[in-house]
């Protein structure tokens, strides 16, 4: 067999195993949709800089598909976008090669994130991976012209080719640099929240033996004991009993039972347990509670610094410094990083971490917000002009009523356009016209209940309640559905759910400790001289009090607080009715662990 004739047999061999690994993924719809973007976008990255040869962003873009995404949508992205391109640059022989090459430089990609691990992405760590990318997608292509066209196929042969090629090769490295550089880490971040948004891949959960899984039981069973009575009546105890069961040893959260921790869907169910009446402190799994992960990242997104300041205010810690690092990052306008959503957070946590409403940060932020209203009364992620959202819209309210604004008109109007944007079945879509979804509706059920709207009034024509469609996601294990069609990211989406069938929108206030935790020895509202709680590495080990919140719906009897009735006393009789239900569930679960020969 020649050289031309083997090379392609490897060459259909790859691009064949590669699309058919992809495939096998079976990847969402909104994940492809996803992959054919990215692919559209590198391909007219080659060809909006057709003038300047081998400088281009095409091969960072499937690079960074790879490291955010993995192997799989890498070679995708690669493939596709070597050949679409080539529709405008011309087919021929070189385009299967140009494909794999890209290809493998996708699968390149999701390799450097093995080796990375869980660290977040410098922007000159990837950008010393484009570069050599670059040279990666050279040396391919080097040797697909030795192989194609080169009627000597000697050494000697491909040095030749190698040498001539490399400056074309060096300036693709140092175009990748400069591209990097410029837009790397966000691609990353921005891609990888997708994922985590969109995209689930199940595993199994790790065996443990019978006595783990009676303890695991048993600090369920102590955990709802402890918690306030009103928390436990107000969501379905199996959804809580779920997220604890969902915590991994180091701490965190995954998006599903046995995934990996990450920041996002760890501080998501720090928030939802504490609004079921959890203190993160107490939501723990062998040595490790949820702040000691939370605390161990690095938070330097707007977006991560903003919820892990309302983590650390639902456990009683001081979460003052990192509030100044908040306040150092809204830009002149009043914003948060240019957009609604991290505005609207931004006001959130600053006022849990104890921030006045009428202080100048809140007052220049909460100013901004109402100015993104659209037209029509709602919001978008970005800002005004783009199409308004149910969840953007949830979210600016919540933040315009924490910043002292809930009386206003724009409140008015934009619970008004909130509440008409209701489904049939009783929940809320993403956008208007959708199908309804657990988070959206949650984001609505929280954004009508800060602007002093009661959603057990909001029914569209006879429809059942917002709360009365997430009840019915909830599954037998206590995970809530995303959709009736979709289970995806069970543990954010219980998290999220749990925050409105326990109607607290945010911010939420301190959550009192378990009377049988490790905080018995100290109270979580200890005196200035006393340390309430054990230090953590970015905020200082002070109880904060309660942050300052938006007055409780009119509609709702009890005190003026979104985090519903006071805890129990710790004098509060027990639940004895819960408690005995809760006994008869550990024992059969027991029994069933030992059956099982677990």
């Amino acid at each position: 067999m020649s050289w031309l004739a083997a090379s392609l047999v490897v060459l259909a061999f790859v691009l064949v195993s590669g699309f058919a690994w992809y495939e096998r993924s079976h990847p969402s719809a909104r994940v492809l949709a996803l992959i054919a973007a990215l692919a559209a976008l590198a391909a007219l990255g080659r060809i909006a800089f057709a003038p300047t040869p081998q400088i281009k962003p095409t091969t960072d873009i499937v690079l960074l598909t790879g490291y955010a995404l993995g192997g799989a949508p890498g070679f995708a992205v690669g493939a596709v976008a070597g050949f679409a391109s080539n529709v405008f640059f011309g087919q021929g022989p070189w385009t299967p090669w140009q494909m794999g090459a890209w290809g493998v430089v996708g699968i390149a990609g999701a390799l450097l994130a093995r080796f990375a691990g869980r660290r977040e992405p410098g922007r000159l760590y990837l950008a010393a991976a484009c570069a050599a990318a670059g040279l990666l997608f050279g040396g391919i292509m080097n040797f697909s012209m030795w192989a194609t066209f080169a009627g000597d196929h000697s050494l000697a042969t491909l040095a030749v080719f190698a040498s001539t090629s490399l400056p074309f090769d060096l300036a693709h490295a140092a175009g990748n640099v400069a591209f990097c550089l410029l837009f790397g880490p966000d691609l990353v971040r921005a891609l990888r929240r997708y994922q985590a948004r969109f995209e689930v891949t199940w595993r199994p959960a790790p065996a443990a033996g019978t006595l783990a899984a009676v303890a695991l039981v048993a600090g369920l069973v102590a955990g709802a004991l402890a918690a306030p009575p009103a928390a436990r009546a107000a969501v379905p105890q199996r959804s809580v009993d779920y997220l604890r069961g969902a915590q991994n040893a180091d701490g965190g959260f995954g998006g599903a039972p046995g995934q990996g921790s990450n920041q996002l869907h760890t501080g998501w169910a720090a928030l939802g347990l504490a609004a079921a009446g959890r203190n993160p402190l107490d939501v723990r799994r062998g040595d490790h509670d949820v702040l000691d992960y939370v605390a161990a990242g690095e938070v330097d997104d707007v977006g991560e610094l903003e919820r892990t300041i309302l983590v650390y205010a639902a456990a009683g810690q001081d979460a003052g410094a990192l509030a100044k690092g908040l306040a150092a990052k809204q830009r002149r306008d009043g914003s948060f990083a240019g957009r609604v959503n991290h505005t609207a957070f931004g006001i959130l946590a600053l006022r849990a971490a104890g921030r006045p409403a009428r202080g100048r940060a809140i007052r220049r932020a909460g100013r901004w917000l109402a100015r993104q209203a659209n037209r029509d009364g709602g919001f978008n992620f970005a800002g005004r002009g783009g199409p308004s959202g149910v969840d953007d819209t949830g979210a600016a309210l919540q933040g315009l009523a924490a910043a002292g604004r809930r009386r206003s008109k724009t409140v008015r109007r934009a619970a008004r356009w909130l509440g008409g944007r209701q489904n049939a079945d009783g929940g809320f879509p993403l956008q208007p016209g959708a199908a309804s979804n657990a988070q959206s509706t949650a984001w609505a059920v929280q954004g009508l209940l800060a602007a002093g709207r009661d959603p057990d009034g909001v029914r569209r024509d006879g429809s059942r309640t917002p709360l009365g469609y997430l009840r019915s996601l909830v599954g037998s294990d206590g995970a809530v559905r995303y959709s009736r069609t979709s289970r995806q990211t069970p543990v954010w989406v219980t998290a999220q759910a749990l925050t409105a069938l326990a109607r607290k929108p945010f911010p939420l206030a301190a959550v009192q400790r378990a009377r049988r935790s490790r905080a018995a020895q100290a109270p979580a509202a200890a005196p200035a001289s006393t340390p309430a709680a054990t230090p953590r590495p970015t905020a200082t080990p002070a109880t904060a009090a309660p942050a300052p919140a938006p007055a409780a719906p009119p509609e709702k009897a009890g005190p003026p607080s979104p985090a519903g009735p006071p805890a129990a006393a710790p004098g509060a009789p027990l639940d004895l009715a819960a408690a005995a239900a809760l006994a008869h569930d550990a024992a059969m679960v027991v029994a069933l662990t030992a059956q099982a020969g677990w």
